[in-house]
């Protein structure tokens, strides 16, 4: 009796999609908002809020209209990177309405502008804008390696975006936004953090090999030849000249940190991580030393009381501050908090006052928990990808994300100098919400192509003449 078998050693993997999975997340992301919605209109006028049904189903559809791409564009994603970014941004749409409620903050627009516009039906456009950019990168981008085509174009493109901002006035001391006739102001950085981080990976991709093992020992650490060096300087120095200009702590930060990242990732040298740390530093103090806003901001992290009765630049930390502590463990409830007094920048990088006043240490640390995963999940995405482009644009995208978490949170909590940045999806700012709903969408597409199973093999000729015979 003999038995044909297939020889073939490789042969498909019958992975599950889990597109149900993501949908029922979907609906807990969705869920969870429109419950705090409720919660914030009981608390401040006792009755529910007259929006809720609206809020609940334009969330709702968003989310709808978005799992039903995923499910036909890139079937094999990561099933949470679209219910958490969800989750986050009905959060951030609650506290914005939330600050919209406040009388403190209604009354200060009055006095400064003669007239208050609320944010959250701006932040709601927003959103929608973003989710339209989501759907059209997974309509359009079949491959993220297209990309790699285009690794000398986006470092231009990227740069221009970085140096835009600096023909335009100061913003509150930084020079971060452009303002166009009809269509208001934008924050070219936001853009600029994900067109980087395709030319760093195309960049790297070429050049790991010779910045890897091309160097020389010295007192344990791998020292780069000088030609190597030289693109790490360039970035570093367009950094410096980024803070120095445009006194953009945020960006130069974001920029640099970046860089140092990918190339930790791509070489495996920990000698780039002390460079870079080292450069970092160096630049920071020198420009602290004698850039007025920089310095203000430095002084306000180091004292942050001691200002108030001088300059006054320390105001917002310090009312950030308290508003930390009055929420102790469990917080005082939503919209029964006062991190309102902190003003106009309360909705922006000092949402997360809201967040630690309202909602405590747990919700603090809920909130820090998701940005958490989904940077886990991009660097899960990272592991899986089987191209090196893949890889290193997943971990960059993901550094990205992580570095603007950290250094506007760390800003916010008193652990270094304040930035201006906004907290992504949590934060009212049109560019970051639309920005962050793109990096989402490419880190779902690299997931796609990351978790779709192998190809059956063809058939092999060979496969039919080869018999096991059995005794």
């Amino acid at each position: 009796m003999s038995v044909v078998t297939n020889t073939t050693t490789i042969g498909a993997i019958d992975a599950p999609s889990r597109r149900n999975t993501e949908l029922a997340l979907l609906v807990f992301a969705v869920a969870i908002p429109v419950f705090a919605y409720a919660n914030v209109g009981l608390a401040m006028t006792g009755k529910l809020p007259s929006g809720m049904l609206g809020y609940g189903l334009g969330l709702g559809l968003l989310a709808g209209v978005g799992h039903l791409v995923v499910r036909k564009f890139a079937r094999y994603a990561d099933p949470l990177l679209l219910p958490l970014a969800t989750l986050l941004n009905g959060l951030g749409l609650v506290l914005i309405w939330r600050l919209d409620q406040s009388p403190r903050l209604i009354q200060r627009a009055k006095s400064a502008f003669g007239a208050f516009h609320p944010d959250a039906p701006k932040q709601l456009l927003y959103t929608a804008l973003g989710m339209a950019l989501f759907i059209a990168v997974l309509m359009l981008l079949k491959d993220h390696r297209i990309l790699q085509r285009y690794t000398y174009i986006s470092m231009a493109f990227a740069l221009f975006l970085l140096i835009l901002p600096m023909f335009f006035p100061a913003v509150n001391g930084a020079k971060i936004w452009i303002s166009i006739p009809g269509l208001g102001t934008i924050q070219p950085g936001e853009f600029a953090k994900i067109i980087i981080a395709v030319f760093f990976s195309g960049y790297l991709m070429v050049k790991r090999d010779a910045l890897a093992l091309a160097s020389r020992r010295f007192m344990g650490l791998y020292l780069p030849r000088g030609r190597d060096l030289g693109p790490i300087l360039v970035v570093w120095g367009v950094s410096i000249l980024i803070l120095v200009f445009e006194t953009d702590l945020g960006t130069s930060l974001l920029f640099f940190g970046l860089f140092v990242i990918m190339l930790y990732v791509a070489t495996e040298r920990t000698s780039w991580i002390v460079f870079g740390l080292l450069m970092s530093a160096a630049g920071a103090v020198a420009v602290a030393s004698f850039e007025p806003h920089v310095k203000l901001r430095v002084d306000a992290w180091l004292d942050p009381f001691g200002c108030y009765k001088t300059t006054g630049a320390c105001e917002q930390i310090g009312q950030a501050i308290m508003s930390f502590g009055s929420g102790g463990t469990l917080g005082t409830g939503l919209g029964q908090g006062n991190s309102d007094l902190i003003g106009f920048a309360a909705n922006a990088d000092f949402i997360l006052s809201t967040v630690g006043e309202e909602l405590g240490l747990a919700g603090m640390m809920a909130i820090l928990l998701i940005y958490g995963l989904i940077v886990e999940r991009g660097v899960r995405t990272a592991l899986a990808a089987r191209d090196p482009f893949g890889k290193l644009m997943a971990i960059g995208l993901s550094g990205a994300f992580a570095l603007q978490v950290f250094v506007v949170a760390g800003g916010v909590m008193g652990l270094i100098p304040l930035t201006g940045m906004t907290m992504p999806f949590l934060a009212q700012g049109g560019s970051s919400v639309i920005a962050n709903w793109a990096l989402i969408g490419i880190l779902i597409r690299i997931s796609d192509t990351a978790r779709r199973p192998a190809p059956a093999p063809a058939p092999s000729p060979d496969a039919e003449m080869t018999q096991v015979v059995r005794p």
